[in-house]
Formats: structure tokens, sequence, C-alpha cells
């Protein structure tokens, strides 16, 4: 999946219709399970909106709000991928009719990415689901809260025992794999300074760093003070609201 998708996202940045460059930089993370525990493998990838020029000297950039179609990016990487299948003598395990159908591919832009950043970070460490969302184990079955996609609402699923284990274990990755992947201006092996590709994007959009300063001789900022005891108060940590999930409908399997 990470080749198939990583290769036909570099194939049309390549294209001057839309960026023009061998250069682009982004980074995948992969996603293998769904709200019940269903097995449903993808990748979530972050892409600068541009690429480097051949020779290194400038930006080159996509749309504000486009990067490549996701259309033909559909097709190129579900012919990759079956290529991939094939050379790795899986293809005849397929159905062919999986070949036939239009494969999901979604790009959107995101802004400065801080809240897909945010988003993503999760899926790094944490596995299928977390404990607090089991309610309850009881003669050989397995109670926990989902939310249905597209709403707030939670909801409970049962399932015996040996199929919540099956639908958990689908999600260990085998030893050593890597979970997030790098490519382009971003990957390990690249030779162009990230800094200066972050100056040819300011260059590009004219932006203007300010180089901030404090001066020696600058007050500092004013102390707030107990208005008990009028020692220092200092911020030790932020507890947002506590806020349960609603009164779950209950299904089960």
């Amino acid at each position: 999946m990470f080749d198939a998708s990583s290769e036909a996202l570099k194939l049309l940045a390549r294209d001057p219709k839309y960026i023009g460059t061998n250069k682009p930089g982004f980074f995948g993370v992969l996603h293998t399970w769904g709200r019940t525990l269903e097995y449903h493998p993808h990748v979530h990838y972050v892409v600068p909106g541009g690429g480097l020029s051949d020779d290194g000297q400038c930006w080159l950039p996509s749309r504000a709000d486009f990067f490549v179609p996701v259309k033909a990016l559909s097709k190129i990487y579900r012919a990759k991928f079956r290529d991939g299948l094939a050379r790795s003598g899986l293809l005849e395990q397929v159905d062919p009719a999986v070949w036939n159908q239009d494969w999901i591919v979604h790009s959107q832009a995101v802004g400065d990415g801080q809240a897909s950043l945010k988003y993503l970070a999760p899926y790094v460490f944490r596995v299928a689901i977390s404990d607090r969302r089991i309610v309850s184990y009881e003669e050989d079955r397995v109670t926990f809260l989902y939310r249905k996609s597209g709403t707030c609402h939670w909801r409970r699923m049962t399932l015996g025992a040996m199929e919540f284990i099956r639908r958990f274990l689908q999600h260990v990755l085998p030893t050593g794999f890597m979970k997030v992947r790098h490519y382009g201006l971003l990957s390990p092996n690249n030779k162009e300074p990230l800094e200066a590709i972050r100056w040819l994007v300011a260059l590009h959009y004219d932006l203007v760093f300010l180089l901030l300063a404090v001066l020696k001789d600058q007050p500092p900022p004013p102390t707030v003070r107990c208005a008990s005891c009028g020692a220092a108060m200092r911020l030790v940590a932020f507890t947002p609201p506590c806020r349960g999930p609603p009164a779950p409908e209950e299904v089960e399997i």
C-alpha cells in the first residue's frame, strides 16, 4: 500500500499540468482499523502544497486547494497495487472484480496542517481499542463502546471473546514494520537541507521573517501572586471539563 500509493502520488506530481516537480515531500501514517475493529487498512498522507525544482533553486507550488486529481490518482494507485501483488505472487488470491471497481482516494486542503497532525499523531502509538472503551467481559462475551461514523452518538457492541480477539489481532503489525514512512524531501535520504527549503517557500510567498531578540534590560513579565499568602503562583496543569459519553444503544452480534 505504501509503495503503490507513494509512487502514484509522485507520478502525478511530476506532471507540469499540476506541479511539475520530481522532488515532492510527504509522509504517510498507516491506519488498519475501523470503529468496531473491522479490518480496514488505509494510509493517511500529509503533503506540502508543492515541491522543489530539479535544480533545487525554487519552490514550485500547487494550487491553493488542489494538489493532484483524485480520479487519476485512484486509477494509478489501483494499477500499481495490482502490479505489486503480481510481483509478489499474490494476485491470484484477489477477486478479479476488485480491479473493475473504483478505489476511493480523498484529497483535501487543510491549511497549515496542524489539525491533520493532531488527528494523526495518536495513531502512531495507539492500539486498535483503548481500555476505557471496553465496558464489560461476562460469560465469554466482550462489550465495548464505539461511535457511529459521522455522529457523536456512542453505541455498544457485544462480541464473543474469540471474535473480539480475532478482530484485535488483525491490527498487530509485524515486528519492525514502520507505521510512519517519509518520502521525497522529508525522506531521511534527502540531501536538500529542510531549512533551505523553508526559505525557498518563504521567498515564493513573499513572507517576512522577523528575528526577535529579548533585550537584557527588558522588564520581566508581572508575577501572579496568591491572594491569601502572597506567594508567586505557577501553572501546574490544565484539566479539561469531564464529559462522559451519552447513554449508548446496544448492538449485539
